[in-house]
């Protein structure tokens, strides 16, 4: 018995082994330079030559798997370092930094990042059998876990699509079913429930979320958000908290700077402009947010940005 066991497990090191040799290969091979390609619909495909400093962006809900190297997502004051043995799973839109810390053009970075939608979620878990939990507690909704042979092998699967177009449009969407029902399977199934259940204090932050990304430019007036969501302001700004990792306020604050950092970038405006525009009256205020949030300055921040290639993008090496 021992030995069959023995044997078992080598052959699923092996095959794990073989399985994260041809992810690697196939998202190199469809990448060739720097970059990131939409080779499926809601599968996105990255690629970096070499480390990166903390980008800034806004991630929506997703399945995130690293096929080489390694990267830091800083959220709020927590940080979650993840690797080919490791997939990060996020279930709100929320405002993070994501820092790659391996990579190098021998070796460079390569990850795809599978976006999740409510009702497709939700529609595995009725179809699955699987109930929201009872209990309402609020779970943070990011984090890392270990990424088994058999969730490895389905990710596998969806990328070899890209190479066969005319089967992808009927088995792509069966297989994103079956990496969802392994997530509810595994060790962040309550986390996956937050993003279809509706009822309880998910679903209610989660439309806090929404509400306050809309309207990230006007004044944020906690009292009426919480009551227009069901909830006390004590209570609201402790799930909150507990969901994103920073207050509603700060929520807000990260979302308006990254904002303005677009607008300077894209649309090239200079620093009180672009404050004005995400609702700061108060040039000097201003500076000092987004020195504190980025490291520099306004305008040094977007000529630094301009000068480095892969940077170009704010946001694009998030995942």
């Amino acid at each position: 018995m021992d030995v069959m066991k023995g044997q078992r497990g080598a052959w699923e090191r092996q095959h794990a082994h073989t399985n994260r040799e041809e992810l690697v290969t196939r998202i190199a091979s469809t990448l060739q330079a720097d970059g990131t390609v939409e080779p499926l619909s809601g599968l996105h495909l990255y690629r970096a030559s070499s480390p990166t400093q903390p980008l800034h962006g806004v991630i929506v809900p997703a399945f995130c798997v690293i096929a080489q190297g390694s990267k830091v997502v800083l959220l709020g004051d927590d940080q979650y370092r993840y690797d080919p043995a490791h997939y990060l799973l996020v279930t709100a839109e929320l405002p993070i930094a994501g820092q790659i810390i391996e990579a190098s053009p021998e070796c460079p970075y390569l990850s795809l990042r599978l976006e999740l939608t409510p009702t497709l979620v939700g529609s595995v878990m009725a179809e699955a059998g699987h109930p929201p939990p009872r209990s309402h507690r609020p779970v943070r909704a990011l984090d890392v876990s270990p990424l088994d042979m058999d969730l490895l092998d389905v990710v596998v699967r969806l990328v070899r699509l890209q190479d066969s177009p005319h089967d992808a449009g009927f088995l792509a969407p069966l297989i994103t079913r079956e990496i969802i029902y392994r997530l509810l399977r595994g060790d962040q199934s309550g986390r996956l429930h937050q993003i279809a259940t509706v009822g309880g204090y998910a679903h209610r932050i989660a439309e806090a979320i929404e509400r306050i990304r809309k309207n990230f430019d006007q004044p944020l007036r906690i009292e009426d958000l919480a009551r227009e969501v069901g909830m006390s302001v004590s209570s609201f700004h402790a799930h909150f908290k507990a969901v994103t990792a920073l207050s509603p306020l700060q929520f807000q604050k990260q979302l308006r700077l990254q904002e303005a950092r677009r607008l300077m970038l894209g649309e090239h405006l200079d620093a009180a402009s672009a404050g004005y525009r995400v609702g700061y009256d108060d040039a000097a205020y201003f500076n000092r947010e987004y020195r504190r949030l980025f490291g520099a300055p306004p305008m040094r921040d977007a000529a630094r940005l301009r000068e480095g290639a892969r940077e170009r993008v704010v946001g694009q090496a998030m995942v």
